[in-house]
């Protein structure tokens, strides 16, 4: 069973990211490269769950695109 992703993380710097081991910096278990991989946070900054996520539809418009789609 796979860890429950953490969302923002106390020091995502300490961690590798690339597999579910989230091995230590410096104790890479997994063989997943050379280098640890960054947590979202690191690269996109603290709103990185906000990213890329489409507006939700309102109730109205949801029913209707319900309709459309029979």
């Amino acid at each position: 069973m796979a860890r429950k992703f953490p969302i923002h993380p106390a020091h995502p710097e300490r961690t590798c990211w690339g597999c579910d081991r989230y091995c230590a910096r410096d104790e890479l278990a997994c063989g997943n490269g050379s280098d640890r991989t960054q947590h979202p946070v690191e690269i996109f900054g603290d709103d990185w769950m906000e990213w890329g996520l489409p507006p939700e539809p309102a109730a109205d418009n949801a029913a209707s695109l319900k309709d459309a789609a029979r």
